[in-house]
């Protein structure tokens, strides 16, 4: 009994102390804070770990994070990236980034991985297909998972946006899952919305009808080299003639349709000056500052919506009545209408007696 004890009391101490450990190595608001705004890599990785932590403590801690670097962000601009799967999203970033870098300036890309359904794991290989870019100091790559998260992006990918430009990085590139034509969460985001397609890759007035084009400032055909030079150039007059269908954009911007070569580092120039000169126009205009406010505004009512959707789900009987009126909807004993109005009473009824 006595070396029960001793063995019980022994686990116990090394419970404490792993904990204590715990806490010693977390960093506290003020160290995340200082070391984003002194440009620290490595403290801006945990900061994006400590934003992507379901722990309540740690949700608590992003929360006080994001509002002591607020102040310093909003100078960067925002590029989103998206592609079908075979385009050479990874392999145009790096030509891309490393143009950027040569010109001194610091680029972070935030790479979305695809996380299966199945398992919830993602491979996060992304970094890897960057290695060159990798390597310098002015830039910063970072994949993160899906999650369960739809549009081509995850949970927190506005929060990593915001450590990024608090950290001084002049540019930041949102790289989508890449699945298909769904992915436009991204274009709620940024600043500029980059569409990647292939050359032959099928109707492109069929593809204008998919929707993710009417969004697209700009389109570029990649592998624009070699034998495939002359289709790129066929298809590039035929999106640019496609593009003019659809609906002039809110922005005054006219989208336009480039071809580059990864590989040759043909027409990466011209989509810099492009995404620069899109930069100056909408200032100008003040479509840019404006577009920034509403992408706040959208931010905060869809963060509200999931607070909603937590409060909800802390009070357990409301979910064995949500289950009965599932029922009841299935075997239609209830209109969906009425099921959702008394779910909502339920609710109010929940919160008055909580």
């Amino acid at each position: 009994m006595v070396v029960q004890d001793v063995s019980s009391k022994f686990r116990n101490l090394e419970h404490i102390i792993s904990k204590l450990e715990t806490l010693k190595t977390r960093l506290t608001v003020y160290e995340y804070t200082s070391g984003i705004i002194a440009g620290d890599r490595v403290v801006l990785g945990k900061a994006i770990s400590l934003i992507e932590s379901n722990l309540a403590l740690d949700q608590q801690q992003a929360s006080e994070l994001i509002e002591k670097i607020i102040d310093k962000t909003g100078q960067s601009i925002r590029i989103g990236i998206t592609g079908v799967p075979g385009v050479g999203k990874s392999t145009f970033i790096e030509a891309f980034g490393k143009h950027i870098t040569d010109q001194k300036k610091k680029i972070a890309v935030l790479t979305i991985d695809p996380s299966s359904q199945l398992t919830k794991g993602s491979i996060l290989g992304d970094k890897t297909r960057m290695d060159d870019l990798s390597k310098s100091e002015l830039a910063f790559i970072r994949p993160t998972a899906s999650g369960n998260t739809l549009g081509g992006v995850s949970n927190h990918t506005r929060e990593a946006i915001l450590l990024c430009e608090a950290a001084g990085f002049d540019v930041i590139i949102v790289e989508t899952v890449g699945v298909g034509q769904s992915e436009v969460a991204v274009k709620s985001m940024v600043d500029f919305f980059l569409l990647l397609m292939l050359a032959g890759a099928g109707d492109e007035l069929q593809g204008i009808k998919k929707g993710i084009m009417e969004m697209a400032d700009a389109v570029v055909i990649t592998k624009s080299d070699g034998d495939n030079m002359k289709h790129a150039t066929e298809a590039q007059a035929e999106y640019q003639h496609a593009l003019h269908l659809i609906p002039s954009s809110t922005s005054g911007w006219q989208p336009k349709v480039l071809t580059c070569s990864s590989l040759t580092k043909s027409g990466v120039l011209e989509i810099w000056e492009m995404v620069l000169k899109y930069q100056e126009q909408t200032h100008k205009s003040g479509f840019f500052t404006e577009n920034r406010a509403q992408q706040n505004i959208a931010w905060f009512q869809e963060y509200f919506h999931y607070l909603l959707k937590s409060d909800f789900q802390r009070f357990g009987q409301l979910q064995k009545e949500m289950t009965d009126l599932e029922k009841k909807v299935a075997n239609k004993k209830i209109s969906v209408q009425n099921a959702g109005n008394q779910l909502l009473a339920f609710y109010h009824h929940a919160i008055k007696n909580f």
